[in-house]
């Protein structure tokens, strides 16, 4: 066999190489679907069931709407739960702090709705050793995790966002927590474009703007 006719056997061999593994593999669209950054479905959600008062310092919850409406919440969650870690760690930071945030927020709700309307506090949910915020039963990022560990294991882990507005952003569903959001968390206000301050009560507002103007002059300076 000549140089020529190994050649086009060999190129002719790898075309039938690859139309197979095509014919195999799903799209890569189908193997990655897309994930909604703007966590529309949430924000639908928490503006049917959630109403700011006290000028947004709190937040009336409808949990009996939320039950009415558990199917899209699950919807929601079980998108979330979709997310792979490898997905998740080829997003931008900001998308992945809201992602974390909503999800806390997210399946919060539904861990009260496993109780009620048979449910007078959150504590309820937890025992004499471990409080609700301990057990591992959310599917995230490829694992049973809780909600301790969204917010202080990723949330809260030194070096990956350091944002002193997490405290005021994830909802505990408890009498002196932030106020839920009346809409999701989106990618611009992780980044900084936004800042909502309803989140923070009146009190911490001004020590927040130093600590900002502070963390800016010691970027500056490095």
């Amino acid at each position: 066999m000549s140089r020529l006719s190994r050649r086009r056997w060999l190129v002719s061999a790898l075309n039938v190489a690859f139309a197979a593994v095509a014919l195999q593999s799903p799209p890569a669209h189908a193997q990655s679907p897309g994930f909604d950054h703007t966590h529309a479905a949430w924000t639908d959600l928490l503006r049917k069931h959630v109403r700011l008062v006290r000028a947004g310092q709190a937040a009336r919850v409808s949990y009996a709407g939320f039950a009415a409406d558990r199917a899209a919440l699950q919807a929601y969650l079980d998108s979330l739960s979709a997310v792979t870690a490898a997905a998740f760690a080829g997003w931008r930071k900001a998308e992945r702090q809201a992602f974390l945030i909503n999800a806390y927020n997210g399946f919060t709700v539904e861990l009260i709705l496993t109780r009620y309307p048979d449910l007078k506090s959150i504590k309820d949910l937890g025992s004499l050793l471990s409080g609700p915020w301990k057990p591992k039963w959310i599917p995230l990022l490829g694992a049973k995790v809780s909600l301790d560990d969204i917010e202080h294991a990723m949330l809260r882990k030194r070096g990956d966002y350091d944002d002193p507005r997490v405290h005021f952003a994830v909802n505990c569903a408890s009498i002196g927590c932030p106020a839920l959001r009346e809409e999701a968390f989106v990618a611009a206000w992780a980044a900084g474009a936004v800042e909502d301050l309803r989140l923070v009560p009146r009190g911490l507002r001004a020590r927040a703007s130093r600590r900002r103007v502070a963390a800016g002059v010691r970027s500056a300076l490095r």
